[in-house]
């Protein structure tokens, strides 16, 4: 037999901003004579016994249960100000490198925008974020219309991208060199909130450079002005049809679809494109097999100088991969301290946890190095559309393109990952639009070439080149750390960086006799190398800077001390030699079926 006992303390008058406390206990208990049988005759013992068990029971849920209350807590989410405003290092570099009236300009702009991507732009980014496309067959009569749905703030986006000539900046040039900078700065701030708008920007600015290397007339001067249009009613974006069924990087080998000219100059397409980026554009630029009358299909057509020409798209759309892994990466750190600013954990705010502190300040200092790579490369394409870039210069962009790209992907994943932590429980659940950011960083590394097919990119760059790319990247590094070395508290760092590329120039030497297996081996660590030690450079320049401040220097200080030439150590140890690389078969495949009997 049990009895339902229902104890609740006096709710006290309340009046608003007061301290109080509401009823705290609602429970069972079980047989209680005393408690709950009127009129059960018990003797004097068992009266005694009942009314000291139940003394003892009520005195045990006292502690516990006395303390607890049912409060009005809720956590305060993070939330994105003016982005710009926001961000010191990117004020630091704009000032240090853009001429003085340039920067008023462009200063002015990025604020201006930056409250705009706060105020409006990352609403709509979420809102694109949680209304993906669907594509409709049929209408409702049955007819097949093959429709791409999207939702209204797509739509709005894309007017934005035209409003602040998101692609235009680039080709107006109205900064001359430092127009791309100029661009890459504004993507910088609006990546993260675009809901992945990024892409059809990308395939857009790609599609306009192809155009404007092969000579801006004809029809494709109608494209051009549509693609670097600033009015949203004639703004259009370009697709990318290039991926057929073969998949994977090797384009012109997978290029099976051919194109029949017609008897008015134009060509129709027929083959199987299976994969598109920006499907709903406006326009694209596709792959094909130019096929004669007589049914001869050649290879890739000199036309059009089919994969030469896209080269300049991938230079641009690699570009824009860096923009969104740097930009992913810096509005992770953006929240997270923030959040540390009002979580209670343990009696005090996260940022006065020196551990927590030392995490975020490892993730921040990977983003800078990554920050400075990426303007780099802007700063260097800049010089190249505007033909004032040095041989110098135009072999850095050819290496450093697809070195930022691999590496920043790297980056973006783990930074992003580890800043998702900051945030606990929070960092996991969708609803709070956290976990959207290290799943679009993932593609980051796989679009536009993976890390070992950029790394084997670096190899051909150095190959055509007959060694001059590196030449220019050893003569880059060593003319940025010119004002460095003169300064006492960058001394140690400069004389790591120096020894790293010691290491590599005696690396090189030496798997050079061993062969190009042993090269194709390196390569991922040879592209990581390259990175650290060019990151590296870029940081000790900035910090070596007159407007410099203290944490420029330790941020400089802090990346040196990582292996900046991580291939050297590697090679040393085996690494890459032929015993290796059938180890390295027989690990994968131990107990498979493709090695059966042979280990």
């Amino acid at each position: 037999m049990f009895c339902r006992v229902r104890l609740v303390s006096r709710l006290p008058t309340c009046s608003p901003g007061t301290n109080h406390k509401l009823w705290k206990l609602g429970c069972f208990l079980p047989q209680c004579p005393k408690l709950s049988c009127r009129g059960t005759k018990m003797s004097a013992g068992q009266s005694q016994k009942a009314e000291t068990w139940d003394k003892c029971t009520l005195l045990e849920l006292k502690v516990p249960f006395a303390r607890t209350e049912i409060g009005t807590f809720f956590q305060e989410q993070p939330r994105i100000g003016n982005q710009y405003l926001e961000d010191a290092f990117l004020q630091r570099y704009l000032k240090t490198h853009l001429p003085f009236q340039v920067l008023e300009k462009v200063s002015l702009d990025l604020e201006r925008f930056g409250a705009r991507v706060a105020a409006e732009i990352d609403s709509l980014g979420r809102e694109c974020e949680l209304n993906p496309p669907a594509l409709q067959h049929y209408d409702a009569w049955g007819r097949r219309v093959d429709h791409i749905v999207t939702c209204p703030a797509w739509k709005r986006m894309k007017e934005i991208a035209a409003e602040e000539g998101l692609i235009a900046e680039a080709y107006e040039r109205k900064y001359s060199i430092w127009s791309r900078v100029q661009q890459v700065a504004k993507l910088y701030l609006y990546a993260p909130s675009a809901g992945l708008f990024t892409c059809p920007l990308a395939m857009t600015d790609g599609a306009a450079k192809v155009i404007e290397s092969l000579g801006i007339s004809g029809p494709l001067a109608k494209a051009f002005g549509h693609l670097t249009s600033r009015d949203p009613k004639k703004f259009w974006t370009s697709g990318q049809w290039m991926t057929e069924r073969k998949g994977g990087s090797d384009v012109a080998s997978g290029t099976e679809a051919v194109a029949r000219e017609q008897p008015d100059g134009t060509y129709c397409l027929y083959g199987f494109k299976w994969f598109t980026s920006a499907t709903d554009s406006d326009m694209t630029l596709t792959l094909a097999r130019i096929m004669d009358t007589q049914g001869r299909v050649e290879q890739i057509s000199a036309e059009g100088r089919g994969v030469a020409s896209i080269a300049n798209m991938l230079t641009i759309t690699r570009i824009h991969n860096v923009i969104s892994a740097v930009a992913g990466m810096r509005r992770m750190i953006n929240l997270a301290r923030e959040y540390a600013s009002k979580r209670v954990v343990f009696g005090k705010l996260i940022k006065d946890h020196p551990l927590h502190m030392q995490t975020m300040a490892r993730l921040e200092v990977e983003t800078r190095g990554a920050f400075l790579m990426l303007m780099e490369i802007a700063r260097l394409l800049g010089l190249e559309e505007t033909k004032m870039a040095s041989e110098q210069d135009l072999h850095l962009l050819r290496l450093l393109t697809p070195v930022a790209k691999l590496y920043t992907g790297k980056q973006a994943i783990a930074v992003i990952s580890e800043g998702l932590e900051c945030f606990g429980g929070q960092g996991y659940m969708e609803d709070t639009g956290l976990p959207v950011a290290l799943r679009d960083a993932q593609v980051l590394t796989i679009w536009e070439g993976t890390t070992n097919i950029l790394s084997l990119d670096v190899l051909r760059s150095l190959t055509k080149s007959q060694g001059q790319v590196l030449d220019a990247f050893c003569s880059g590094v060593q003319g940025k750390l010119e004002l460095a070395s003169s300064i006492s508290e960058l001394e140690s760092s400069v004389q790591l960086l120096q020894d790293a590329l010691h290491r590599l120039g005696q690396f090189t030497q030496r798997v050079g006799s061993k062969g190009a297996v042993a090269m194709e081996l390196a390569a991922r660590d040879f592209a990581y190398t390259l990175a650290r030690i060019y990151t590296g450079a870029l940081l000790l320049e900035h910090a070596a800077q007159p407007d410099a401040t203290s944490t420029d220097t330790y941020t400089a200080q802090r990346w040196c001390k990582q292996d900046l030439c991580p291939v050297d150590p590697e090679e040393k140890a085996g690494c890459y030699d032929d015993k290796a690389a059938s180890m390295d078969t027989y690990l994968v495949y131990e107990g498979s079926p493709v090695l059966k009997g042979k280990l």
